[in-house]
């Protein structure tokens, strides 16, 4: 019996709708401020909130309650507590207070921390964010609340994702309103950045996938050649008529993200083989990234149950697209209004062009951090890639926009362009058409109310790129505040800071082909960051002016931005260390030992050819060279890898140690996949020890 998603959508969402039901008034309105505005909750309040919570929860089947939080490892964690306690008779009571409610407590040096905690320094703390909601999780037969939270020590430095981002929408949503209040708006009572992430994957078959250590370890193939069959050649994928197979992953997706009251409205074939992407409904962008995290995880554990591994990796294959998260930011008022959209009165207008160049001037100035934000062992592979934005930071604006801008500042009424009609028949529809084109090249494209950032990585959070936006646009608002509000004419001082961000950071536009030789030739003569690996963007979080911006909004202190450095760099050098480890693995206990196999036969079938009278072929003579010669260069190579791994780790600095990652052994490791590859395009598959592309990609997708 097919389920109603009209009835399921939020079920498991302990959402205002349910707070009315279940909290007095007053209780509620209480919640409401804590929300809205960030007033604390007495503890008398807490502890009404929580003995609601917890009989709700119980009454969804929940047994157990966990603080949900956000490490800095790019995914979620939990620990959790029953409501069970045990009373004086013996017997199973349900015991959930406000203090359990608001704080938790969990071992801070077991995560990353880029050294604000020693392994003896163990107590932190998870606090509960009020402003996402709480919701009941089935996983397997154990159903929990999960509380989201933010994560710190004991000293307070912070040590999660969460928290940032939360600093950086009230850093944000202070100048916003200050430029605001400037422009004449005095209803706004609060600007909330929103977002709304659409996320790709890849879906292999699971049984094949086991038998490949690098799926398993690394999330990606470090060998294979490519199928026959590409992603180019029929193009026959991309919105492609979707599998029954895949069809009913997604339902179920669709059903278990619902009920947690992520709206997924968009769901389709993407362009590489065996490529999905999965859209929700845009949100504040704290809630939004909470659900992300949701949806990636609730993508690998339904998977599972369908026969597949779910691939978030940002390139999984080789010479086919790879995987990103297309990160859609605008800003929201309270009262519905999105700053981005332009509206028909002057003051309308001036707002929409002082919004808009504030995002051109801040990507301008701090392209290095928000390259910074995007930067993974991962995302290496896929940027500048011929389906992804270049390594370049750059803005698509589109001729309509740009002519608006220069209309703006002439104090030109300018007449807006009319949407053109295209008749396709009869028995069609008139077609109005946009009157932009859109850019699917560029890393940040305005699409009309938003800026569509395209370089986000499938597998990251998109806390990181959000809290930089927030706090490098609050910069801005706040510079152009400061000039609003000391104006006497506020329609020409929005003229001035749109011809002052067009002359002094108008480079930043390129409505051109990002993917050609000749944009990268002229960002170079323009002066935009190139920053092709992770170790060079990187520093860029550790400049002085990006550590003055985050240290003035108050988003992040010089130690909690170094030791985020700190951390990402470690990241991906064990990242790629673990590649390194699984390659060497794999050509030593599977490859080279194939290669042998095949060797031995295709010399017995010589001799067997020989002794019947006859003269091997030159192509299987040939064949067996390959073959003899590959053994001794993977032999070689791969005692010079199993080398160079024991020398970087001992190297002690790790900006040096990135460095060699990244200029030593990265080459290397790729030779020896040309290697490998070159042996598979030409071995008998019935040697090959592991599943081809044309099995993983094709076989039952």
């Amino acid at each position: 019996m097919k389920t109603d998603p009209f009835a399921m959508y939020g079920t498991n969402v302990f959402s205002e709708s349910v707070m009315r039901e279940r909290l007095s008034q007053d209780v509620f309105a209480a919640v409401k401020r804590a929300m809205d505005l960030g007033e604390s909750l007495d503890p008398e309040t807490a502890d009404i909130v929580a003995a609601a919570i917890k009989d709700w929860a119980i009454s969804k089947g929940a047994t157990h309650y966990c603080h949900w939080f956000q490490p800095m490892t790019e995914v979620t964690a939990e620990k959790h507590n029953a409501f069970i306690t045990p009373d004086d008779g013996g017997r199973a009571i349900a015991e959930f207070g406000g203090k359990q409610l608001i704080k938790g407590e969990s071992d801070a040096s077991s995560f990353p921390s880029g050294g604000l905690r020693a392994t003896f320094e163990a107590r932190g703390y998870t606090v509960w964010d009020v402003s996402s909601p709480m919701f009941v999780k089935e996983n397997g037969d154990m159903i929990s609340l999960y509380i989201p939270c933010a994560f710190c020590s004991q000293n307070g430095e912070i040590l999660d994702k969460k928290t940032p981002l939360l600093r950086s929408i009230d850093a944000l949503n202070k100048q916003a309103l200050r430029v605001l209040r400037a422009l004449g708006d005095k209803e706004t009572a609060r600007v909330v950045p929103a977002m709304g992430a659409e996320q790709e994957y890849f879906l292999v078959p699971l049984e094949l996938a086991e038998k490949r250590l690098d799926l398993k370890l690394c999330g990606r193939t470090l060998f294979g050649e490519l199928s026959a069959k590409g992603q180019d050649d029929l193009e026959d994928h991309y919105y492609g008529s979707i599998k029954e197979s895949v069809a009913t992953f997604m339902n179920e997706i669709s059903s278990e993200l619902w009920k947690l009251g992520v709206c997924v409205n968009a769901q389709h074939n993407e362009v590489a083989p065996a490529q999905f992407e999965i859209a929700p409904y845009f949100g504040s962008v704290n809630v939004a990234t909470d659900q992300n995290q949701l949806i990636m995880d609730t993508l690998k554990r339904v998977a599972e149950r369908h026969g597949f591994m779910c691939l978030l990796h940002e390139k999984p294959f080789k010479g086919l697209n790879g995987s990103g998260k297309h990160n859609n930011y605008s800003l929201i008022t309270n009262t519905g209004e999105n700053l981005f959209s332009p509206g028909s009165a002057m003051s309308e207008n001036d707002r929409f062009m002082v919004f808009i160049c504030a995002v051109l001037r801040a990507v301008d100035k701090y392209q290095g951090l928000l390259r910074s934000t995007v930067a993974t062992a991962g995302n290496d592979h896929r940027l500048g890639g011929n389906e992804a934005p270049p390594a370049i930071i750059s803005i698509f604006l589109g001729d309509t926009l740009m002519n608006a801008i220069s209309d703006f500042i002439k104090s030109k009424t300018g007449k807006r362009s009319k949407r053109k009609a295209l008749e396709l028949s009869q028995s069609i529809q008139t077609l109005y058409l946009d009157t932009n084109d859109r850019n699917r090249t560029s890393p940040m494209a305005f699409t009309g109310n938003k800026f569509e950032f395209r370089m986000v990585g499938s597998a990251q959070s998109t806390s990181g790129p959000n809290f930089a936006l927030n706090t490098m646009i609050a910069e801005v608002l706040s510079e152009f505040a400061d000039k609003l509000e000391k104006s006497k004419d506020i329609h020409q001082t929005a003229r001035d800071l749109a011809a002052l961000t067009l002359k002094e950071n108008g480079r930043i536009i390129f409505n051109g082909d990002n993917y050609s030789r000749e944009w990268v030739e002229e960002a170079q003569k323009r002066g935009l960051l190139n920053l092709v690996s992770t170790p060079s963007a990187l520093k860029e979080l550790i400049a002085p002016e990006v550590q003055a911006l985050f240290l003035k909004h108050g988003v992040l202190s010089e130690v909690e931005l170094q030791a985020r450095y700190d951390i990402l760099l470690e990241r991906y050098i064990k990242a790629v260390i673990l590649e390194a480890s699984t390659m060497k693995k794999m050509i030593s206990r599977d490859i080279i030992p194939s290669v042998i196999s095949y060797s031995g036969s295709l010399g017995s079938d010589i001799t067997a050819i020989k002794k019947a009278g006859f003269e091997p072929s030159k192509a299987i003579k040939d064949t067996l060279q390959l073959m003899l010669d590959s053994i001794d260069s993977l032999t070689e190579r791969v005692n010079r890898l199993s080398d160079m791994i024991t020398e970087i780790k001992a190297i002690e600095n790790n900006v040096e140690k990135a460095d060699a990652v990244f200029g030593r052994l990265r080459p290397l490791m790729l030779q020896m996949r040309i290697e490998s590859d070159k042996i598979e395009a030409v071995i008998d598959l019935d040697y090959w020890p592991i599943p081809t592309y044309t099995d993983l990609l094709f076989k039952y997708l």
